[in-house]
C-alpha cells in the first residue's frame, strides 16, 4: 500500500509565534466584524484584494478602474485587464459557494477566474511550463503527466490534514505553485485557494484583502518560494505567508475603520462643498503636504465607499481629474454638518 502524501515542512519556533499573533489578532478583529463601519470596509478590502492579486500578474488597473467597472461603468484600458477583473469579480462572488477540500470545485474557479484569457480554462495543462523572473527559468514545474496525480494527492492531504489552518492553507499555496497545474493563473489561483482555506476557519478571511500585503511584498513573496524549493519544504514559504497575514490584521477593524474610513473621509466629506475639486485643491483643504497619505486614507476609502465620484471615471489619471462629492455624499457631509451644530 503507497503511503499517503504529506508535504515537507517544518513548525519552527517563528512560525509558533506568528500563529500566536494572529490567533489573537483575529479574536480581536472577530468581535467588531459585524459592525456598520466594518461593513463598510468589506468592499474597500475586496477591491484592494483584486487589484493587489491581478497587480502581481502584471495588471495595471487602479483600485478606482476596478470600482468603475464593478459599477459598470465604461472604462479605457487593455481589453484583456478588463476581462481579469471581471473574471475576478465574478470569482469572489461565488468565493462562498466553493469547497477548499474539492478539486472540482478548484477546476470550476479557474474556469471562471481564466474565461477568454486562456485556451483550456479548468483544465490541467497539457505540456511543461516553466516560473519566469524576467528573463530568467527560476523553477521548471513537473510534467504534465505527473499534474494530476500531484493534485490529487495534495488534495488528499488537505482534506485529511490535522495541523493548523493558517500552516494547511500555506503548505496548499507553495505545493499548487510548486506543481504549477495549469497553463497560466496558478499565482492568483494558489493566493485565491488560500484565502478560500482560511475562509473556512474564520470567515472574516473572505474580506482580509492578505493579497494586496503580498503586492506589497511582491519580490519577498517570490523568493520565499524560491527559497522554499532550494530547500525541499515549504517551511521560508510559510513563515512568508504568517507574516503577510499577520500584517493584513496588522490593525484592530474599529481602530481602522475609524482612522481611515471614518474619521479620516468624514474630515474630507466635510471640507467639501457641491463643486468639483482637484486632488491638489483638496489636499490644501485638508492641510496635508503627503499625498500617499491622502490618496490611501481619504480619497480612495471614499471613492471606494460611494461617497466621491470622479469627473473623468475613464481616465483616472487624467490631469484635468477632480472629485465631487455623490447624492449619498452629500448626506453624509449635510449629517456631519448638523452633528457640528
Amino acid at each position: 500500500m503507497v503511503a499517503p502524501y504529506s508535504p515537507p515542512f517544518a513548525i519552527t519556533p517563528a512560525i509558533v509565534t506568528l500563529i500566536a499573533d494572529i490567533a489573537e489578532r483575529v479574536g480581536h478583529y472577530a468581535q467588531a466584524a459585524d459592525s456598520a463601519a466594518a461593513l463598510r470596509l468589506r468592499r474597500i478590502n475586496r477591491i484592494r484584494t483584486i487589484q493587489g492579486s491581478l497587480a502581481i500578474e502584471g495588471n495595471t488597473l487602479s483600485e478606482q478602474q476596478i470600482t468603475a467597472i464593478l459599477e459598470g461603468k465604461r472604462v479605457i484600458a487593455p481589453p484583456r485587464e478588463i476581462q481579469e477583473v471581471r473574471n475576478a469579480l465574478l470569482a469572489y462572488d461565488r468565493f462562498a459557494t466553493w469547497n477548499p477540500d474539492l478539486e472540482d470545485d478548484l477546476l470550476a474557479a479557474h474556469a471562471l477566474l481564466m474565461a477568454g484569457l486562456v485556451d483550456r480554462p479548468g483544465a490541467y495543462r497539457g505540456g511543461g511550463v516553466g516560473v519566469m523572473s524576467g528573463s530568467t527559468v527560476v523553477h521548471m514545474a513537473p510534467p504534465a503527466s505527473r499534474v494530476r496525480g500531484l493534485m490529487e494527492s495534495l488534495f488528499s492531504w488537505l482534506h485529511g490534514c490535522e495541523v493548523h489552518p493558517l500552516i494547511a492553507s500555506c503548505v496548499f499555496h507553495y505545493e499548487f505553485e510548486f506543481i504549477h497545474p495549469f497553463d497560466d493563473g496558478n499565482g492568483r489561483m494558489g493566493r485565491l485557494w488560500q484565502s478560500l482555506i482560511l475562509s473556512r476557519w474564520k470567515p472574516l478571511f473572505a474580506d482580509l484583502p492578505v493579497e494586496s500585503i503580498v503586492h506589497t511584498h511582491q519580490d519577498d513573496y517570490y523568493r520565499a518560494l524560491a527559497d522554499s524549493t532550494r530547500e525541499g519544504a515549504s517551511t521560508p514559504f510559510i513563515v512568508f505567508m504568517l507574516g503577510v497575514i499577520r500584517e493584513a490584521l496588522g490593525a484592530h477593524p474599529t481602530e481602522q475603520v475609524t482612522a481611515q474610513a471614518t474619521e479620516q473621509v468624514r474630515r474630507l466629506l466635510a471640507s467639501m462643498g457641491d463643486g468639483c475639486y482637484s486632488a491638489k485643491s483638496l489636499m490644501v483643504l485638508l492641510r496635508l503636504s503627503h499625498r500617499p497619505t491622502f490618496l490611501y486614507d481619504y480619497l480612495q476609502p471614499a471613492l471606494a465607499a460611494g461617497w466621491l465620484e470622479q469627473t473623468h471615471p475613464d481616465t483616472p489619471k487624467s490631469p484635468r481629474q477632480q472629485y465631487r462629492l455623490t447624492r449619498s455624499g452629500q448626506q453624509v457631509a449635510q449629517d456631519l454638518t448638523q452633528d457640528t451644530l
